[in-house]
This record gives C-alpha cells, sequence and structure tokens, in this order.
C-alpha cells in the first residue's frame, strides 16, 4: 500500500471514529460528584466564609516558616532574598538591591500586608505554598504560618489566635487601598471604558 493509500485510509478511519464517539452532547466528560467539586473549590473570600475549622499563633507560625523552608525562598527574616518579601524591615523604605521574582514585591510593599483581606494571605499560603509542595500544609499550619506574617508586620499581637472567625477580622493596613469593582450587568461593558464585545 502507497503513501497516498494509506493516508487516505488513516484519514477515513480517524473521521469514522470521530463520528461514531459524537453524540449530540459530543460523548465526552461527565458530571463532577460533589466530593470532586469540593475539592476543586478551594477558594477563600474575604468573608472567610470558606475558611477550614482549626486555628494557629505566630509563635506556632515562627516555628514552621524554619521548618517547612519558608526561609530558603524568602529570606530567613521574611525579606532580602530572591521571592517576595513577606516581612518588611523596620525602617525600610526602598526596594531590596537582591533580584527577585515577579512580580517583584520588595519592602516597600511587603506582600505580608499588601492584600486588603487577611484571608487572602491564608488562601494564597494554602494554595501555592510551599513551593513545590504545594497543598500539604494542614488547615492548623496555614493559620499559623499566617498568624506569624500577621504578627511580623504589626498587624496582630503574638499571642492572637486565627482561626475561622478571627482571621476575616483582622483590619489590614491596607484595607482601604483596594476598590472591589462594581457588580456587573449582562449586556455592559466588563470595565469602564472597555468596549463592549456583545455589542
Amino acid at each position: 500500500m502507497g503513501f497516498p493509500r494509506l493516508l487516505l485510509v488513516t484519514t477515513i478511519l480517524g473521521i469514522c471514529q470521530t463520528a461514531q464517539t459524537q453524540s449530540p452532547t459530543y460523548g465526552v466528560g461527565r458530571t463532577p460528584t460533589a466530593e470532586e467539586i469540593r475539592a476543586w473549590d478551594i477558594a477563600i473570600s474575604p468573608t472567610g466564609k470558606e475558611l477550614p475549622s482549626g486555628q494557629g499563633t505566630a509563635k506556632e507560625g515562627a516555628v514552621l516558616y524554619v521548618r517547612k523552608g519558608c526561609a530558603a525562598c524568602h529570606g530567613a527574616t521574611g525579606s532580602g532574598a530572591h521571592a517576595p518579601t513577606l516581612i518588611s524591615r523596620k525602617g525600610t523604605q526602598t526596594a531590596s538591591s537582591v533580584p527577585c521574582l515577579a512580580p517583584c514585591v520588595n519592602d516597600s510593599n511587603a506582600m505580608g500586608v499588601h492584600s486588603p483581606f487577611a484571608t487572602t494571605i491564608w488562601d494564597y499560603i494554602n494554595r501555592g505554598m510551599p513551593l513545590g509542595k504545594e497543598g500539604t500544609l494542614s488547615p492548623n499550619e496555614v493559620y499559623a504560618l499566617t498568624a506569624f506574617l500577621l504578627y511580623k508586620n504589626d498587624v496582630i499581637k503574638e499571642d492572637e489566635v486565627m482561626d475561622a472567625q478571627s482571621l476575616p477580622k483582622v483590619k489590614m493596613p491596607n484595607r482601604d487601598g483596594f476598590a472591589l469593582p462594581p457588580e456587573w450587568k449582562h449586556g455592559t461593558p466588563r470595565l469602564e471604558g472597555y468596549a463592549n464585545p456583545g455589542k
């Protein structure tokens, strides 16, 4: 069988196979189970209503910061390393001279207190840390690390317990530095000044 005939046969078989697997609903996929949806739905809102049970303190977080390897990327004091600054150095308002990963957040804008909501810190640590072992921290460990960052940035006291009730109530230094976008209504531009592709 020559190459053109082989190509023709392969194409026809491919089309037949595709047609056979396609139904009015395309015949692919399935409805996820409630457990699968729960596993994917891990984002924490500013209200913190999705926070799990558990608790932690800054003292517990200080131990975890070293044990879980946070210092390797963020520095022993939470600043001056290649990863974004987590703890502002007192009296320092200039960017570090050490090159850092984008987005570069240094002493003048510490990641630990940049967010308007303390729940954002919990959410980020829970989903994205430690690098290469994301999602391995327990809720207690995430609460403790969050408390440690909040304490070291002078947002809470060292003995304050962070949990699902107390964390959303923390008043962040940059709370008023952000504005939520207006609620979107169907048929309107998503952001003011942007063209509406539906028109």
